[in-house]
């Protein structure tokens, strides 16, 4: 009786611990793992059924589990810098600790795995990006000439010229583009918003600032828009990104803008629902005006 009781209050316990799972997210991350001894799959699809069938039996017995996004590549690194032999279940473990706390991770609600990888990789792009952007802001430094700090007015012009854009846009769902050159890749950062234009923090915060950088860096960029409105033809428009200020596409330019940005954008080109148009006036807040340095 007694030990049954401990099987049940230990179980009952189990259920209040938080775990974490490290994930592979595609199949050239699980090749380079399968270099190490100890990783014991040889294939991703069964890989990947063993970590669904794991991630589901917890969430039935009651326990939430946090998926970590596992990068070889940092993995090895981690391990050069404290000295663990990679090449033991032990230290995947430390790993995936470690990312649980300072790399990306998501919950598990019952999604099927794929989708959940799929998130896990945009999270980390998004993540990236914006340490990118914001690390280069942060170290730009004064205006030579006005003493201004560039970054914190780019921010500013940033927020200012995102705000007029959607006090602009027409009534409807928008999903907004933002895309800037860089090196070594391009940084694209996109948002979307229900009909009442209410923005999600973080995206509206990676946006700003992927945009402050296109404006401090004096980089090629351009934002595009998509409005859906019931009983209408979805529209797309957008602008590029010229010193401080933005310049009007023209309904052609707008298409190509948009075949570039799909990516972010997630919906076909070939679609016959949309309108590919001139943007609303952004008056003077939307013209170059050297505010920024």
């Amino acid at each position: 009786m007694a030990d049954t009781k401990q099987h049940s209050r230990r179980r009952a316990l189990r259920r209040e611990i938080a775990g974490t799972i490290g994930l592979l997210a595609d199949e050239q991350d699980f090749t380079a793992m399968r270099g190490y001894r100890t990783f014991v799959f040889d294939e991703y699809e069964p890989y990947l059924r063993q970590v669904e069938d794991l991630l589901r039996s917890r969430a039935d017995e009651g326990s939430h589990t946090t998926v970590a996004l596992f990068d070889p590549e940092e993995y090895a690194e981690f391990c050069a810098d404290t000295g663990l032999a990679p090449d033991a279940p032990a230290s995947r473990s430390r790993f995936t600790a470690e990312v649980a706390v300072t790399g990306t991770t998501l919950p598990y609600e019952g999604q099927p795995l794929a989708e959940l990888a799929r998130d896990l990789i945009d999270e980390a792009v998004r993540q990236v990006t914006q340490e990118y952007a914001s690390e280069f802001l942060s170290h730009i430094g004064p205006c030579a000439t006005c003493g201004k700090d560039i970054g914190r007015a780019a921010l500013a012009r940033a927020s200012e010229l995102l705000l007029c854009i959607f006090n602009a846009a027409d009534p409807g769902d928008h999903q907004l583009v933002c895309r800037v050159s860089a090196v070594p890749e391009t940084l694209v950062v996109g948002l979307r918003t229900d009909g009442d234009l209410q923005l999600e923090e973080t995206e509206a915060l990676e946006l700003t600032t992927v945009l402050a950088f296109g404006i401090a860096a004096h980089n090629a960029g351009g934002l595009v828009m998509r409005t859906s409105t019931s009983g209408m033809n979805d529209r797309i428009y957008g602008w590029r990104l010229r010193g401080d200020g933005l310049q009007p596409f023209t309904a052609a330019e707008a298409f190509d803008a948009y075949r570039t940005h799909i990516e972010v954008g997630g919906v076909g080109v070939t679609e016959t629902n949309v309108d590919y148009c001139e943007p609303p006036d952004l008056g003077e807040v939307g013209q170059q005006g050297g505010h920024t340095h």
